[in-house]
């Protein structure tokens, strides 16, 4: 590999992290709440809201039922509009953090929903409230589950920033469309997947160790 190449691969590299990494955090910022207010608004939940609960699941599978690829065109003129461009590393944030809300909620809620019900009930009984629950119980007893979620999105967020490289977004997507595969460079795209490799092995142990330090059952 040449050393402009070779350039090429780093910054691609540092592109593909910093569109996981913010997109992942949004992720996290938004679906952690989604995912609870699903479980709060549900039947027998601790702020029971079926309609509230129905539109929220609505939308939610509404973003998910949506392939990526398409998503990512559809929601250029939003892209646009936030970041000034349809194309480039920032602008791939957008729809990265769009689609990955949604799937993260669910993740979340999955998490959530395993948390035993004697420890809520425990809580209203001594008196405490919603917001109490939530931040004593709820959160702290699916931690684990949390944590171990937000890998596989990170994890599924490095596939999809590959995946928006075919439209110009940047990141080893674009390198190995651009270079391994137009210009036939072999060795840029044996790079490109073994870095893409040992990213989502790194992410993982990074995830699981954390589970594991989590986990109040280990």
């Amino acid at each position: 590999m040449s050393p402009i190449l070779f350039e090429l691969l780093l910054r691609s590299i540092w592109e593909t992290v910093l569109m996981t990494a913010a997109s992942g955090l949004i992720s996290l910022v938004f679906g952690l709440p989604l995912g609870l207010a699903l479980i709060a608004t549900e039947r027998g939940g601790i702020a029971e809201s079926l309609w509230v609960n129905r539109a929220l699941g609505a939308i939610i599978n509404g973003f998910r039922s949506v392939p990526f690829i398409i998503l990512l065109v559809a929601l250029i003129p939003v892209t646009r509009l936030i970041v000034g461009t349809s194309i480039g590393t920032w602008a791939a944030i957008v729809p990265l953090s769009i689609a990955a809300t949604p799937y993260y909620a669910r993740i979340a809620e999955v998490s959530l929903r395993e948390v035993d019900r004697g420890l809520i009930e425990a809580a209203r009984a001594m008196g405490g409230n919603r917001w109490t629950i939530i931040r004593e119980v709820l959160v702290p007893e699916a931690l684990p589950g949390i944590v171990a979620g937000f890998t596989v999105t990170l994890v599924t967020l490095i596939g999809a920033s590959a995946m928006a490289g075919a439209i110009g977004a940047g990141g080893l997507g674009d390198l190995a469309i651009r270079y391994g595969y137009q210009r036939f460079e072999t060795s840029v795209m044996i790079a490109v997947v073994i870095v893409l490799i040992i990213l989502v092995c790194g992410i993982q142990w990074v995830g699981d160790w954390l589970v594991a330090r989590l986990d109040r059952r280990g």
